[in-house]
């Protein structure tokens, strides 16, 4: 008897990919590093990272990263229950609720990984001195982590 593969409703998004560069004895040797989030805009969310030869390889590991690394946020309605805050590495990130119809307002990767996540109405601010994509987005996630219902 075979298992019946399972079908998720994921979505998915893409973050950052850049290629990263190993230096060995005989020259350079050249990856792809892919950070991709993956949700069902319903309150499931997850981030992968991962690496690979080619950009194929590279999304499709980060996609197996990150469905393995889902959890489920309480969401109250379109919105979150309370303030959170998270910092990582070098990225700090506070997300406060809104009122219903005032919209997402966040930026960069915040905004992709709690557009994600499944909420519709906050506000969010990266008050970190770094701009890296990573970072920020693994901060938010540390801050959705946080949530309480």
């Amino acid at each position: 008897m075979r298992k019946q593969p399972v079908v998720r409703e994921l979505k998915e998004k893409t973050i950052d990919l850049r290629r990263v560069t190993r230096v060995v004895k005989g020259g350079k040797r050249f990856s792809f590093r892919c950070t991709l989030v993956v949700g069902n805009e319903k309150g499931t969310v997850g981030v992968g990272i991962a690496k690979g030869i080619d950009v194929a390889q590279a999304i499709d590991k980060a996609r197996h990263n990150a469905e393995k690394n889902t959890f489920i946020i309480p969401l109250k309605g379109t919105t979150l229950a309370h303030e959170t805050g998270a910092k990582f590495s070098a990225a700090k990130v506070i997300i406060k609720p809104a009122k219903k119809g005032s919209g997402l307002k966040a930026g960069g990767s915040v905004r992709t990984v709690l557009s994600m996540a499944g909420v519709q109405d906050a506000s969010a601010k990266c008050l970190g001195r770094t701009k890296n994509k990573l970072t920020n987005a693994l901060a938010t996630l540390e801050a959705l982590k946080k949530l309480k219902v």
